[in-house]
């Protein structure tokens, strides 16, 4: 996330909090720096250790549930790449998301974007009965240096 969509995130955030009647707090407002720190793809463990790292006092517990919180309000996007721990990211006012590729070998986690495959999924709607309100692509493989590895 660059720092002006992490700022821009991060107003936001704060100001949804706001308007559905949630209280600023101070482990909150760690969490959701941390996250627009972080970017994508982040562990809640991840979250704890940078804010243990600068001396935070915010507990796991309490991280779990700004994220429990930040999740129901739609403010960040929960989701697993299969490795039994779930992932977390901002999820932009403006709707914009992206995929994910997982490498097999190392666990490293990338984002990728794709105009066609988005044109294609919308395109499913029209092919089917079904309206796609939402959609997840984890694409699973071996990344470059794994591959490189193994040569």
């Amino acid at each position: 996330m660059t720092s002006t969509t992490a700022s821009g995130w991060t107003e936001h955030t704060t100001t949804a909090l706001s308007d559905a009647g949630y209280r600023s707090s101070a482990p909150r407002e760690e969490v959701i720096g941390a996250i627009a720190e972080l970017g994508c793809s982040i562990t809640a463990r991840e979250i704890a250790d940078l804010l243990r790292e600068r001396g935070s006092g915010v507990g796991l517990a309490s991280i779990y549930r700004a994220l429990d919180l930040l999740d129901r309000l739609g403010l960040v996007k929960r989701f697993d790449v299969g490795e039994g721990v779930a992932r977390y990211e901002a999820a932009p006012p403006g709707g914009d998301h992206h995929h994910h590729l997982v490498c097999d070998s190392c666990g490293t986690v990338e984002p990728f974007e794709d105009e066609a495959l988005e044109d294609a999924i919308h395109g499913l709607s029209d092919k089917t009965a079904f309206a796609i309100a939402a959609h997840d692509v984890t694409l699973r493989g071996e990344c470059p240096a794994c591959r490189a590895g193994t040569d």
